[in-house]
């Protein structure tokens, strides 16, 4: 009796030869890492507005607040790099200023985000902490 099996061939996704190198890692603790070059994919794709936060977010298999932190540190440094820009072009004063202003605000509310996501965690881990 023949016990092999004669399964058909499966056909390969084609993979871009640049990503398969940077394919999604995976840690110990099962977190999913994305590599920069899907990272920026995915930000060109919410800014294009080709897909939403939670379809990225379904694409790639991570929540949707990872998806939103690309987003906002993808906008921020966005800003961050066009202030030399702006700085350096003839005019007034004040228009270097309000692009620093921008820029500090910018920064000011990535800094307000990541001090609401460190007392929400602070929370739930006091939450376990009491058997909550």
């Amino acid at each position: 009796m023949d016990t092999t099996h004669h399964y058909p061939a499966v056909k390969q996704h084609e993979i871009d030869p640049r990503k398969q190198q940077e394919r999604l890692k995976v840690s110990r603790a099962g977190k999913k890492f994305l590599v920069p070059s899907e990272k920026y994919d995915i930000w060109l794709q919410l800014l294009r507005q080709e897909v939403t936060v939670a379809q990225a977010a379904t694409s790639v298999g991570v929540d949707r607040s990872v998806i939103v932190r690309i987003k906002r540190v993808a906008q921020d440094g966005a800003l961050v790099a066009l202030v030399p820009l702006a700085a350096s072009l003839p005019g007034p004063a004040d228009r270097r200023r309000d692009m620093e202003l921008a820029a500090s605000r910018a920064e000011i509310a990535r800094l307000s985000e990541a001090v609401k996501e460190l007392a929400i965690r602070l929370t739930l881990a006091q939450g376990k902490e009491h058997g909550d």
